[in-house]
């Protein structure tokens, strides 16, 4: 069973240039990565807090959580996945066929949604996982902070792009997205847990350096990620003034 056999990861660091300290921040009485943790396992049986931080470490037992430390100089949450895998499955003494990692500044995540995720890996060709949603804001479509992504009909991503994708030379930019429907890449991503291991060995690639975005990395090296599309979305804090939006606007139910 795809259940029994994933695990979720939620990197955490202590240290973040925009929000020190964010994942022990209080929302509503509970620290951020508490709230990333409860709501990651209601979807997820197995799940651990992979930090390099005693601080976070130890607010995780204190909740009832599970985690471990991992090294100080992991450049991406994908390295620190793999780290914290191989002594996840030393501490269960078990293997897990699938990695889910789980961004750890969205309190509020959907469990749909990594629900949704682990059940990519139903399909045996499946080996990276993400999830997208529909374009609803145009304003986004030229954001380039929200990544834009394309994908063939089998549902497998074709390209990443801070830039809008595809472009439509027949329409004012203005009316792109009338006349095409565009997708917004969610950053959630599921993994095999040997194609973790594989691509944590891959060294940066012309494209992901070019627009900063690390699956470039995995595509270009001839990986194949599928995605879902899903009409839920997340709540992302990036910033102090991120928290104060979510708390002043009312916390999720």
């Amino acid at each position: 069973m795809i259940q029994e056999s994933t695990v979720g990861i939620i990197p955490a660091r202590y240290a973040s240039t925009r929000f020190p300290g964010k994942p022990l921040v209080d929302i509503g009485g509970k620290s951020m990565i508490q709230r990333v943790y409860e709501q990651a396992s209601i979807a997820l049986k197995w799940v651990y807090v992979a930090t390099d931080d005693e601080r976070i470490f130890k607010a995780v037992v204190q909740f009832g959580g599970k985690a471990v430390m991992t090294s100080p100089d992991h450049q991406s949450g994908t390295d620190r996945c793999t780290e914290a895998l191989d002594q996840i499955e030393k501490l269960e003494n078990r293997t897990f066929d699938v990695v889910i990692n789980v961004q750890g500044d969205e309190p509020f995540i959907e469990p749909e949604l990594l629900t949704t995720l682990a059940g990519c890996f139903h399909s045996s060709v499946t080996e990276i996982a993400t999830l997208v949603k529909p374009l609803r804001n145009k304003a986004d479509l030229f954001d380039s902070n929200k990544p834009k992504v394309i994908f063939n009909p089998n549902y497998e991503a074709i390209y990443f792009s801070r830039s809008p994708i595809p472009y439509l030379r027949q329409f004012p930019k203005e009316e792109w997205a009338d006349n095409h429907n565009y997708y917004l890449h969610i950053g959630l991503y599921g993994y095999r847990s040997d194609i973790l291991r594989e691509i944590t060995n891959l060294k940066p690639s012309t494209l992901e350096i070019a627009e900063s975005l690390e699956q470039l990395r995995w595509l270009e090296n001839g990986y194949n990620i599928s995605v879902r599309s899903v009409d839920h979305d997340s709540i992302g804090i990036d910033t102090p003034e991120d928290l104060e939006r979510v708390i002043h606007s009312g916390l999720p139910q």
